[in-house]
């Protein structure tokens, strides 16, 4: 009898850890169980996007306002297009804002970045950040810095 609850004692356990495992992988990807609600659509054009993905989180002053839709390369210009879906509620981000691809965290997420600008005129639905900054990448800076570095020994 005292084996038997011990072996329900330990499977409870292990259930409740497989549990924990599955809430900690939901948390870091950033995938959520409830709707987003409305959003409506802007666009941005970046040289480079690093690693951003499609569900990245949109963030303005540190609050998410939004998720990447999607990253597709446009053919046209050779940069990176990305559509994002801005929360309803956020309707008055204006015109001359700048949209950031940062870094947060230890594992290196990317998602963008608004900074506001002082227009009085709104962006609408289907409109494009005019002002973006790319991913800074950290292999491209340590180059950067080595080939300066030689230059100048040289």
């Amino acid at each position: 009898m005292r084996t038997r609850t011990l072996e329900i004692g330990v499977g409870a356990f292990m259930l409740l850890g497989m549990l924990a495992l599955v809430i900690m992988a939901i948390q870091v990807s950033g995938l959520s169980l409830k709707s987003a609600g409305k959003t409506y659509e802007l666009l941005a054009y970046f040289d480079n996007v690093g690693s951003l993905r499609p569900r990245a989180k949109i963030a303005m002053a540190g609050v998410t306002i939004g998720q990447v839709k999607a990253v597709d390369l446009d053919k046209d210009t050779y940069t990176a297009k990305v559509v994002m879906a801005i929360n309803q509620q956020v309707d008055n981000i204006p015109i001359d804002s700048t949209a950031s691809i940062v870094t947060a965290g230890l594992l290196g997420e990317q998602y963008i970045s608004i900074s506001i600008g002082g227009d009085e005129a709104f962006l609408r639905e289907g409109e494009r950040f005019e002002d973006t900054q790319s991913a800074l990448i950290l292999e491209e800076l340590i180059g950067k810095f080595l080939l300066g570095a030689v230059r100048q020994s040289g």
